[in-house]
């Protein structure tokens, strides 16, 4: 599947998320077993018909024993959430950080697009700047706080399914609507949008990304 994603995409660059490159922006985790996460999403959890959808916390993986172990140890005994983004993605459209780790699962073949925070300039990011990576179904990475990601991208025509944990509170409204900084959008999220994501774009989200906008073809 990968050289068939590159084959329809020849002028990006997309390597396998254990090469080299990926090393500045995160690295695999081994060392835990988050086979009934993935289970669990890939039985019970569907796929949009159109668009995505992303579940922020699934209190159904909550009784998992990943949950207590990745709590405990991952995060260092902050609490956690676990949920889940599906869908139909193919554009890159905007770029995320969190001020804090982000673990995604493959429940299928997805790729990630990702950029460092190092090359946000005079709060602008180059979309020449993103990195393409090939996360293979089963595969879990740690995505590093200074890593600006989104929403996977589909692989295939029948979308995809990524499991997505955070510090518990990541990614719901803002208490206060005073901002000093623009990218500011939820609690722990800091977001740069295209100028083509209308849809972010009308809800008032920052336009931080300039160039074009990355679409993988299928």
């Amino acid at each position: 599947m990968l050289e068939k994603i590159r084959q329809k995409n020849p002028t990006l660059c997309i390597r396998p998320v254990n090469s080299p490159e990926f090393k500045k922006y995160g690295r695999i985790i081994d060392e835990y077993d988050f086979s009934q996460l993935i289970e669990y999403v890939d039985k019970h959890v569907s796929i949009p018909d159109e668009g995505n959808i992303y579940v922020a916390d699934d209190k159904n993986m909550h009784s998992f024993k990943i949950f207590n172990e990745l709590t405990q140890f991952f995060y260092g005994e902050m609490p956690i959430q676990i949920g889940y983004c599906n869908g139909h993605n193919v554009k890159l459209n905007a770029l995320e950080y969190h001020k804090s780790s982000e673990i995604n699962v493959a429940v299928t073949d997805s790729l990630l697009l990702v950029a460092s925070v190092t090359e946000i300039c005079g709060g602008k990011i180059d979309s020449k700047k993103v990195e393409a990576f090939y996360i293979r179904k089963g595969e879990a990475v740690e995505l590093y706080s200074t890593t600006l990601h989104f929403s996977p991208c589909a692989v295939e025509t029948n979308g995809f399914k990524m499991i997505v944990i955070l510090p518990e509170g990541t990614n719901l409204p803002l208490d206060s609507p005073i901002r000093r900084d623009p990218a500011l959008w939820m609690k722990n999220k800091w977001l740069f949008v295209h100028p083509e994501a209308e849809a972010l774009k009308s809800r008032g989200a920052y336009e931080g990304i300039t160039g074009e906008n990355i679409v993988i073809r299928l």
